[in-house]
């Protein structure tokens, strides 16, 4: 089964008012919205990931500590309006979902999205947010490094530049990412809430190698 990952669409990163505005992530707003109001009607498990540091920047990234520094010290604990933690605009979790702050780039980082991932028995993820070569690239290497079939929903995630965006959907594609758009998603969901056919066809392959070795 997939579970559905929203990453940082957050008021920080989303507010043009904010220092960490990422361009292009208003505009993946909609599209967003309507591939998670598909999952909820399909009883997809969805996790809302946001980043937070305390307000005394103890846990702030040692790259990132002196740009949090000099520019208001968004995402602290205290922070209001367009440099706050809050999820943006219609982008809200509701009863059911999963809410999960992370300190870090990845939302595996230190985190208990693996454990519950796993205890929901879920075998592939779907990526959504902001912003696409730190913490949407962070969050899908770790999903692939802990064995989760890596779903990235490219209009629904957003960079800077068109660029950088383009880049790093070409570095996604030639690792092996499952990468689509959010109409061809939407359409193929009945797929996704079985197992990981990619996952379960390397079960399989495993589990003949096994059994010959055994038999020799």
């Amino acid at each position: 089964m997939i579970a559905l990952i929203v990453i940082d669409m957050i008021n920080a990163f989303v507010e043009k008012d904010s220092p960490l505005c990422v361009p292009g992530a208003t505009e993946t707003v909609p599209r967003i919205k309507m591939v998670i109001e598909a999952c909820r009607s399909k009883g997809i498990p969805i996790f809302f990931i946001a980043r937070g540091y305390r307000d005394d920047g103890s846990d702030v990234e040692v790259s990132r500590w002196k740009f949090w520094n000099d520019n208001g010290r968004p995402l602290s604990i205290s922070s209001t309006g367009p440099t706050s933690g809050e999820f943006y605009g219609p982008l809200k979790p509701e009863n059911g979902d999963y809410v999960i702050v992370k300190k870090k780039w990845s939302a595996f980082f230190r985190t208990e999205l693996d454990l519950i991932l796993r205890r929901l028995r879920v075998d592939a993820v779907a990526i959504t947010g902001t912003q696409t070569p730190n913490c949407i690239r962070a969050t899908a290497y770790d999903a692939d490094m802990n064995d989760f079939d890596t779903v990235i929903i490219q209009d629904c995630i957003s960079s800077k530049t068109s660029e950088v965006q383009e880049a790093n959907i070409r570095d996604f594609i030639n690792v092996g990412f499952n990468v689509l758009d959010s109409a061809k998603f939407i359409a193929n969901l009945d797929s996704y809430t079985k197992e990981s056919p990619k996952y379960q066809a390397i079960v399989k392959d495993l589990s003949k190698r096994r059994s010959r070795r055994i038999k020799a």
